[in-house]
């Protein structure tokens, strides 16, 4: 064994309990930049395409909301149970993603969710009893959270970091496209014929995965040298030099793999502070500022601000893919029902408001959580990471799916001034503690985010 290897083998048993300051060492990083290749864009199309499932699944509840109540004959509280149950589905499956992803690999997992989805929209468009309508919406909701895992952690890991933060957006513009999606159909299809072409994206996914690779990082994890320099090879091009990145992340894959496999509870220790509070403060304040009151019930505002529900799912699905602030929606929809009696055009100021803050939220905070997750964790925690901010945020959106119809009976300024307070607070928090990430490599964000706090 030569002097450098020797070296090397010292220094990574020396870092054997801190993978963060091993990889400090090691100076990981990619200085070059690849060219987005066709093979790249289409992986991540592909991959993204989950998010757009998900993102139909969300937007599904709002327009079916009457036409479920009236034709099975459900109470409010009935229906409010059928919402949150996706929520309830999102923490079982945030509880198994990580580890069913490390397990089976980022690509095969596509497949299962599809399954998920495709048994949910069955469950849902043939029901005649509202049991089964629930265990529709809780295997979409396990579907959802595999899918947010997934979809996100195979683009980091496929992608250059000159080009990662452009690709992995992509996940958040298919999610906001879906909910845009079923606002838009949802308002002249039944809520059956809803559920039916939900199969469609699930589908046409399940035939394309047969043509995207695995994920490059996970093949080396698991041994699988060859496949992944050819598989990184493809995805940067045959005239790309790939010798230095496949080095670099071969070596942080070593060091990796000297370490024991942690446990959720492992991440509750010093060295992941930084990481744990950015990521679980993004789930908990992305849902908080209102994001499953809005998206689940949206009908019930239209009909409470005396807004047509086509004029208003119209005018959301087309600004769903554009710009500007949850905190500002949300004042304005609070506004619209405090002056609600004094003017009969008020209403616009509830139909102004939600449509900021949806523009806001999928133009801004809608990507960053899942994205920051995906990259601040080194990949011997990332599967325990991504349960653990799962099931934080999926809690969060059980709480505020279940009680937001209460909320809005009990007083619906009251309900979206809380709602902008938080997504004030949100701003300073993303301000003060979440780091940039911008042309670093996951290797490089991963070494540096303990500094997050300090």
């Amino acid at each position: 064994m030569g002097g450098s290897e020797q070296a090397r083998r010292a220094l990574l048993v020396d870092d054997e309990e801190d993978p963060l300051k091993c990889s400090r060492s090691l100076n990981i990083g990619v200085n070059g930049s690849s060219p987005a290749t066709c093979f790249l864009v289409f992986s991540t199309i592909v991959a993204a395409t989950c998010s757009f499932t998900s993102g139909y699944s969300l937007g599904y509840s709002s327009p079916a909301e009457y036409g479920v109540l009236a034709d099975l004959s459900l109470s409010m509280a009935e229906y409010s149970v059928f919402g949150s149950m996706l929520a309830v589905g999102g923490m079982i499956g945030a509880l198994i993603n990580g580890k069913i992803a490390d397990f089976f690999g980022r690509r095969t997992m596509m497949w299962i969710i599809d399954v998920f989805f495709i048994l949910g929209w069955i469950a849902i468009a043939f029901t005649k009893v509202c049991w089964l309508l629930d265990l529709g919406r809780l295997l979409q909701g396990i579907g959802i959270a595999l899918a947010s895992y997934v979809g996100n952690v195979f683009i980091a890991e496929i992608a250059p970091k000159n080009l990662r933060g452009g690709l992995m957006t992509t996940n958040a513009f298919m999610k906001s496209s879906g909910v845009a999606i079923a606002y838009l159909i949802g308002s002249v299809v039944k809520w059956r014929g809803l559920a039916l072409i939900g199969c469609i994206p699930c589908l046409l996914q399940t035939l394309c995965v047969f043509f995207i690779p695995e994920s490059p990082r996970w093949l080396v994890k698991n041994g699988r040298e060859k496949e992944f320099e050819a598989v990184l090879q493809h995805l940067r091009g045959t005239k790309v030099d790939i010798s230095q990145e496949a080095a670099e992340i071969k070596e942080y894959a070593e060091c990796i793999q000297l370490l024991s496999e942690n446990k959720i509870w492992d991440l509750f220790q010093k060295k992941y502070a930084g990481p744990i509070i950015v990521a679980a403060g993004l789930m908990i304040l992305t849902q908080f500022s209102g994001l499953s009151g809005y998206t689940f019930y949206l009908t019930n505002i239209f009909v409470l601000a005396d807004i047509s529900t086509k004029v208003g799912y119209a005018a959301l699905a087309i600004v769903k893919v554009s710009a500007a602030g949850t905190c500002l929606g949300s004042l304005l929809t609070g506004l619209s029902f405090l002056f609600q009696d004094l003017h009969s055009w008020i209403s616009v100021l509830a139909l102004t408001g939600v449509s900021v803050y949806f523009v806001s939220f999928n133009l801004g905070i809608a990507g960053i959580p899942w994205i920051i997750t995906s990259e601040i964790f080194p990949i011997n925690v990332k599967g325990s990471a991504g349960s653990l901010c799962n099931l934080i945020n999926w809690s969060c959106s059980w709480v505020v799916s279940y009680t937001f119809n209460f909320l809005l009976e009990w007083s619906s300024t009251g309900t979206f001034i809380i709602f902008a307070g938080v997504s004030a607070f949100g701003f300073l928090f993303i301000v003060k503690l979440v780091p940039e990430t911008k042309g670093r490599s996951l290797e490089e964000i991963q070494a540096s985010v303990t500094n997050v706090l300090h």
